[in-house]
């Protein structure tokens, strides 16, 4: 048997960096949105990026039905993303 490295949870990342998850989920209340919180399964960026240091939730991007003949955008969706990451980068803006 060969074993990989492939990646790690972000989990990890993200316990370690609270702030990351908590002013994630003030962002979305401040574009009047209620944050939701589930596990995800996958190989994504964030996981990367968190293992490299930078602690990186998951946030939605308007996509649905990832990876099959299904998959889709939802433009209301991905502005309301958009408001979502400029209330999270004035909000990083004003950590210490």
């Amino acid at each position: 048997m060969d074993v990989k490295k492939q990646y790690r949870n972000m989990i990890e990342a993200l316990e370690k960096e609270p702030r990351a998850v908590k002013l994630a989920a003030a962002a979305y209340q401040r574009a009047g949105m209620e944050p939701r919180y589930e596990s995800i399964r996958g190989g994504t960026d964030g996981s990367r990026l968190s293992e490299m240091g930078l602690p990186t939730p998951n946030l939605s991007t308007g996509m649905h039905n990832y990876h099959s003949p299904l998959e889709f955008a939802c433009l209301e969706e991905m502005e309301s993303a958009v408001k979502v990451l400029v209330e999270l980068v004035q909000l990083w803006g004003k950590e210490k």
